[in-house]
């Protein structure tokens, strides 16, 4: 059995196909068949058609040393490596000649470039002799006085607390109660020398164990007291006034 003959029946006992043995090994496929058909001059001489063998018989998993001792029992035993061996083949490679630049060529390069200078020089000119816009100013707003805000009667103030302020000159006994339901807001003796202070938005009565022993101011304004008994006052936000009661 030749190289190829081995080559191709272990490729195909590995269910490879040559397409992928091209794929795993990098060689192209027109070199694979040719080698299967024992022809090693599209290898590009004996360096690379041993290197070929080699790398086929590892894809398809068969031994490359019969295969190489084969190939150069009949081309013969590889002789002393040279550099051009590896890095020329020995197949001449055709390189074309660099051509010139045709007539037809250069000419439709200086077209291109005429046209292309006279475009800008257009572009140009008519943008430099078209007229700019005039700023388009903002529109001012003339702002007019007005006239003079028409004097309004201010509004009539009406006291929606009630501040009680109660001074002691001698100790005196203070009940505060709301007038709605007569809670209680204070009951205590208020000792000689001090002063309590109480604001409340609802009407309040007052009842004094001592009256001339105490100043009494309600709302800024000094009241007057009963000089001899207890008494009770009333005193309403509203009105700020108050209700002498005798008891």
């Amino acid at each position: 059995m030749s190289i190829g003959e081995t080559l191709a029946d272990a490729r195909r006992q590995a269910g490879l196909t040559v397409s992928q043995v091209s794929h795993l090994t990098r060689i192209r496929e027109s070199i694979i068949r040719d080698i299967e058909q024992d022809d090693f001059s599209a290898c590009g001489g004996d360096f690379y058609a041993r290197g070929h063998i080699r790398s086929i018989a590892a894809a398809v998993g068969t031994d490359p040393v019969p295969l190489i001792s084969a190939y150069d029992a009949e081309n013969g035993p590889p002789g002393p490596l040279r550099a051009a061996d590896v890095f020329e083949s020995s197949r001449p490679v055709k390189i074309r000649d660099r051509r010139s630049p045709s007539l037809s060529m250069i000419v439709a390069v200086v077209l291109l470039a005429i046209i292309g200078f006279g475009t800008y020089r257009l572009v140009s000119h008519d943008s430099g002799t078209r007229p700019k816009a005039k700023p388009v100013a903002a529109p001012t707003h003339t702002v007019t006085a007005s006239a003079k805000p028409t004097a309004h009667p201010s509004p009539t103030f009406r006291p929606t607390d009630v501040v009680i302020q109660l001074s002691a000159v001698e100790d005196c006994w203070v009940l505060l109660t709301k007038s709605t339901d007569g809670s209680q807001i204070f009951m205590g003796v208020v000792p000689a020398g001090s002063s309590r202070t109480w604001t409340e938005k609802q009407s309040v009565n007052m009842r004094l164990g001592n009256p001339p022993g105490v100043v009494l101011t309600v709302d800024g304004k000094r009241q007057s007291t009963n000089v001899n008994n207890p008494e009770t006052l009333s005193f309403s936000p509203i009105a700020a006034s108050s209700t002498q009661a005798s008891g």
